[in-house]
C-alpha cells in the first residue's frame, strides 16, 4: 500500500518546485557582490542578474497576459526586490494554474497581445512553457554560479524541493 503524505497534483508540484528552486538561487545570489551579479559571460543573458530578471520577468509577463491584465513593468533589480517579485509572480501563476485545473481548461485559449498580430495560446501550453523556460535558465544560473566560484549549489531537482518543504 502506498502511503499518502500530502495531496498535490502534478501542476502544484511543478509550479511550487519552480518557484522554490528559483528562490534558492536568489538566496545564493544574495551572498554575492553587485560586481559578481553583473559580471558578463558568453552564455544566455550574460550575467546572473540578467538571467534572474529574465526568469522572473517571464513569469510576471505571461501571468499578466493569461489573466488579461495590463503588464506593469517592474524595475527593482536588487536581490531582495527580485525575491519579492518572484513571490508575487509565483502566487499569481499558482492561482491561474489552480483555476485552469479546476475548470479543466488546459486547452482553452487566451490572447497574447504582445504577438504581432496577437495570437491565441492555450493555458496548458503556456503554463508548461513557463515552467520549462525557468528550468532552462536555472541551469544557466547554476553554470554561471560555478564560474563565479560558488561551490555549494543545490541540485534543484523536484525531490530536493519535496524533501525540504514537506
Amino acid at each position: 500500500m502506498i502511503e499518502t503524505r500530502f495531496s498535490m497534483d502534478l501542476l502544484d508540484r511543478l509550479l511550487e518546485h519552480d518557484a522554490w528552486t528559483t528562490g534558492q538561487l536568489l538566496e545564493i545570489c544574495g551572498t554575492l557582490s553587485d560586481e559578481q551579479l553583473d559580471r558578463e559571460f558568453d552564455i544566455g543573458h550574460r550575467s546572473l542578474r540578467a538571467t534572474l530578471l529574465h526568469i522572473i520577468g517571464n513569469m510576471e509577463i505571461w501571468s499578466a497576459l493569461m489573466a488579461a491584465e495590463p503588464i506593469e513593468p517592474q524595475t527593482d533589480q536588487t536581490i531582495p526586490g527580485l525575491t519579492q517579485r518572484l513571490t508575487v509572480a509565483a502566487t499569481r501563476l499558482e492561482m491561474i494554474g489552480n483555476q485552469v485545473a479546476a475548470e479543466q481548461a488546459w486547452d482553452d485559449v487566451w490572447l497574447d497581445v504582445l504577438d504581432d498580430p496577437p495570437r491565441e495560446k492555450t493555458f496548458g501550453t503556456a503554463l508548461a512553457h513557463i515552467i520549462t523556460h525557468s528550468m532552462h535558465h536555472r541551469a544557466q544560473l547554476l553554470y554561471l554560479l560555478r564560474l563565479s566560484g560558488v561551490e555549494e549549489l543545490p541540485e534543484g531537482d523536484v525531490f530536493s524541493w519535496e524533501n525540504s518543504t514537506h
